[in-house]
């Protein structure tokens, strides 16, 4: 037996993949597009792509400044499983993804009342009635206002020609 560590089928282990979810650019024979890095590990990952980007071989894996050159080894539908030619390294990309400049969620943080007077629930209730029955008169107006507008329209001109008969 040589020094790398096999199973009892002359194998050697699988290497633990870390579950990410990393969005990237892929290059492949059919150009440029989106890929979502899935697993990852120092000598492969699994993307998930458009079915058509996935059948060349070679295919460049872009992530924020990490480029990955690697082999298609596996596809289904839209994953593929891709060996790298080079290293990966994994730890560089997890700690730039899990940096907090690049969080999409804001942190944490304590809410603190700054009004001199907390609102309450009913509170706001209250004001959001109001608002409410505001806004509807303030349509109602208008649209009276519109109407009025247009039957005025529609009566001045029959009533200025009988008002002209009449002297």
């Amino acid at each position: 037996m040589t020094g790398s560590t096999r199973t009892c089928r002359g194998h050697r282990p699988r290497e633990l993949r870390r579950r990410v979810m990393l969005p990237a650019r892929m290059r492949a024979a059919a150009g440029w597009s989106d890929a979502l890095i899935l697993n990852l590990s120092s000598r492969g990952m699994m993307i998930n792509a458009t079915a058509c980007a996935l059948q060349s071989n070679k295919i460049e894996i872009w992530h924020q400044e990490h480029l990955i050159v690697a082999t298609v080894v596996w596809r289904k539908g839209t994953r593929a499983g891709l060996r790298a030619e080079n290293q990966i390294p994994v730890d560089g990309i997890m700690a730039l993804s899990k940096c907090p400049s690049l969080q999409l969620t804001a942190p944490h943080r304590p809410q603190i009342e700054r009004r001199k007077r907390p609102r309450s629930h009913d509170d706001s209730r209250i004001r959001a009635r109001a608002f409410e029955f505001i806004s509807v008169a303030v349509i109602v107006v208008v649209l009276a206002i519109a109407a009025f507008a247009m039957v005025e329209q529609t009566f001045a001109k029959p009533l200025a020609s009988v008002q002209a008969a009449l002297g």
